[in-house]
């Protein structure tokens, strides 16, 4: 997708996203056949609901017909959540991934290019500089806190917890 129809397409959709109180996270544009296929990404603090996605795909779907902006040939228009396996590269990623384990891929003193370190941490609080962790001890030690900046961290993803234990400590059921 070219820069000038990606900027077009953020700058017609982006105040309906956020007129719903999401944020736009991507939009993707595909060739499928002879089809393309525009994939609009979108989520927030409170999660998702079916019928908001629809309520909002609805409206996508008006403007884009109002606009000239997709041209003449046919698209399939699907929007939904980024999905567990979503990248954490914004701020309020980490937020919203408050309480959650997460895989991080340190760099090697600030360096985005390098791999260093791997670590597997809860997220427990999140400032502006970087966010406090609790590393899980492995056979049998306890849990240690740590502190990592925003600045050493090369890659971030959620890992899938099938039991894990919501804030009160009852066991739950994630969904993936």
């Amino acid at each position: 997708m070219s820069t000038t129809q990606s900027d077009r397409l953020r700058g017609l959709l982006e105040p309906l996203v956020t007129a719903k109180g999401l944020d736009l996270e991507d939009i993707e544009l595909s060739k499928a056949g002879r089809r393309r296929m525009l994939r609009i990404i979108v989520d927030s603090d409170e999660g998702l609901d079916l019928d908001l996605c629809a309520e909002l795909s609805r409206e996508i779907s008006d403007k884009l017909d109002e606009t000239d902006v997709m041209g003449e040939d046919e698209y399939q228009l699907e929007v939904s959540s980024p999905g567990a396996d979503r990248p954490l590269t914004e701020h309020r990623h980490y937020v919203r991934a408050t309480g959650r384990l997460v895989k991080f891929q340190l760099s090697v003193e600030g360096d985005k290019g390098d791999k260093g370190e791997e670590l597997i941490a809860r997220i427990l609080g999140v400032d502006d500089e970087g966010m406090d962790l609790e590393v899980p001890g492995v056979k049998g030690r306890k849990a240690t806190a740590r502190r990592v900046a925003f600045t050493d961290i090369a890659r971030a993803r959620v890992e899938i917890e099938f039991n894990r234990k919501d804030k009160s400590g009852m066991q739950k059921e994630e969904e993936a």
